[in-house]
Parts: structure tokens; sequence; C-alpha cells
């Protein structure tokens, strides 16, 4: 009897860090929203406009002459959440430090959030972020549907290389 239960504990386990690891990262999703809220009044505004967006409330990123980042985060649309998304990034060239910062992706078309529904979008985020400051997010210049907006958080890094981010959504309900 008590193997019994010691199997149905092992396999609760896992279920139960990922809502407690889903549950913090909610808790760090509010924490940021309310970081770019203070450090643009037009956010609020813009995101309700919106199709949808992807929040990452902390990017880890370091190199030295080859780096990599990533993090976790909630995906939004019409205001509600739909699931989760990872954020990994590669990079080569001239760079050296480590950084973290909050990133939000804005999805201003329904196919802009399709194909990332459907883990077809890649971004180039030095070609394309934007620091998040007055204004910021009302200006924002989108490619193909799509806007990205950086909140640096700590750390110092100098780069020149080149490199893409990848997202990988999973809708809620399923597996990550």
């Amino acid at each position: 009897m008590l193997g019994l239960g010691l199997v149905v504990l092992a396999n609760a386990t896992p279920a139960a860090a990922d809502q407690a690891s889903d549950e913090q990262l909610a808790a760090d999703v509010r924490d940021a929203m309310q970081r770019f809220e203070e450090k643009d009044r037009s956010f609020k505004a813009t995101i309700k406009g919106l199709v949808g967006y992807a929040i990452f409330p902390e990017v880890a990123k370091g190199g030295f002459i080859v780096g990599g980042a990533g993090g976790r985060g909630e995906v939004y649309a019409g205001g509600n959440l739909i699931g989760h998304v990872k954020l990994s990034q590669g990079t080569v060239g001239a760079q050296i430090g480590g950084q973290k910062f909050a990133e939000i992706v804005l999805f201003k078309t329904k196919s802009a959030l399709n194909r990332f529904k459907k883990n077809r979008l890649e971004l180039s985020a030095q070609a394309t972020a934007i620091v998040a400051d007055q204004g910021a997010a009302a200006t924002a210049k989108y490619a193909d549907g799509v806007a990205i907006i950086v909140l640096p958080t700590s750390g110092l890094m100098a780069e020149a290389s080149v490199g893409g981010q990848k997202l990988k959504f999973s809708p809620l309900g399923e597996s990550r």
C-alpha cells in the first residue's frame, strides 16, 4: 500500500511543480506589466488595441563571442491568457557580458499571432527591439505585424552580434 502511495505522489509531483511554476510566472508577469506601464503611459492603451502579446518577465542573456538567452512567458489574445511561451536565443559575434530584461512581443495582426501560435515566428531582437520609454508602445514600429519592446532590469552587455530569437508556444492545457 505504501508503494502505491509513493508512485501516486511521484507522478503528482511534476504537475504540482508546473502549477507552482505557472503561479510564480503569472505573478512575475503582473509585476513586469506594471513596470512597463510605469515606464510608458501609452503602454496600457496600446496593449488593449492589439490582437495579442507575449510577455517575458525575465530574459537572461550572456555571451563572450558566442552568446545565448532564454526565458519563459505568458501569451494573451483578446485580453485572455491562451498559453505559455519559451524564448531561446543564440548569437555569434563581438559580445561580452550579461544582462536581464523584460520583453514583450506585440501582435498587431491576426496573421502574426497565428504564425506565432504555429511556432513559425523567429525574431531578430537586435534589429527590431526598442527600449521601453515614454511613448514607446504607441510609436512602436511593426514588421509583419510584430513589434518588440524590452525593459532592461540588470547587467551590462556590449555586443555587435548576429542571431535571432526562437519562440515556442504551448496552448493552455498542453505540456511544455
